[in-house]
């Protein structure tokens, strides 16, 4: 499986997702520069965290107009993958391939830290390698990661199963701490209705390698993998 990770300028996460699907999964990858309109040799496109473009005027939204973005669109109607980390989460929503927005933190503060996170459903390639109800450690990093969507939307994103990742309660904690950023739902990660295209705030590259302090990340790329080693375990769309 090739991977094509998408540089823009201000990138600052793409050698990090770089590392674990090229050195830790040994799979091909390659930096996508944000100026290229030829991405058709890749399987999975990944829009890493960041700064793109210095966020100037909102975070994600000068990054919609790269000439690559058109060509991550037309690769995400072909049916193949997409996983948008933090400022390419806000990339995803900005360019229409993901529903909602995200805004500034509750506290109006930038948060780095780890956070517990729930894994929602485990029957798509992005979870299958998570127990349901599995809750993990991801780092966080941003200062507009609360994630905000109207109510039909966000009524659309639980009836539809969509909401995969959620901010979770971790041991001694209390309801109003499980949540850092105010996320409404505690909503941490979402995909659209095929499945196929994902975005979410914490970092799974960050917590890959046990250098690092923590692997639960890596088995979110590990599951895409061994999934689609065998096609037949994917289900056509996202109905339960």
């Amino acid at each position: 499986m090739k991977f094509g990770i998408v540089v823009f300028p201000g990138s600052n996460c793409d050698r990090d997702v770089a590392y674990v699907t090229q050195s830790l999964l040994d799979q091909p990858t390659r930096m996508v520069w944000h100026q290229e309109t030829d991405i058709s040799d890749l399987d999975v496109v990944v829009l890493p965290g960041g700064f793109s473009y210095g966020d100037y005027l909102r975070c994600g939204s000068i990054a919609q107009f790269s000439p690559v973005m058109r060509q991550v669109v037309e690769h995400a109607k072909q049916g193949k993958f997409v996983l948008g980390i933090c400022n390419g989460f806000q990339v995803l929503t900005e360019v229409g391939l993901l529903p909602g927005a995200l805004t500034r933190n509750r506290d109006l503060h930038f948060i780095c830290d780890r956070a517990p996170v729930k894994v929602e459903r485990t029957d798509l390639p992005w979870t299958s390698a998570y127990q349901a109800g599995e809750v993990i450690t991801l780092p966080i990093a941003h200062g507009e990661g609360r994630y905000y969507a109207d109510s039909d939307t966000l009524k659309a994103l639980e009836d539809n199963g969509q909401v995969l990742f959620r901010y979770a309660k971790a041991t001694g904690e209390t309801d109003d701490t499980a949540n850092p950023n105010g996320s409404l739902n505690n909503i941490a990660g979402i995909c659209d209705r095929t499945g196929k295209v994902l975005g979410m705030m914490p970092h799974p590259e960050r917590a890959s390698d046990s250098l690092l302090g923590g692997t639960d990340g890596i088995k979110l790329f590990q599951g895409l993998l061994a999934t689609l080693a065998d096609e037949t375990l994917y289900p056509l769309s996202l109905a339960k």
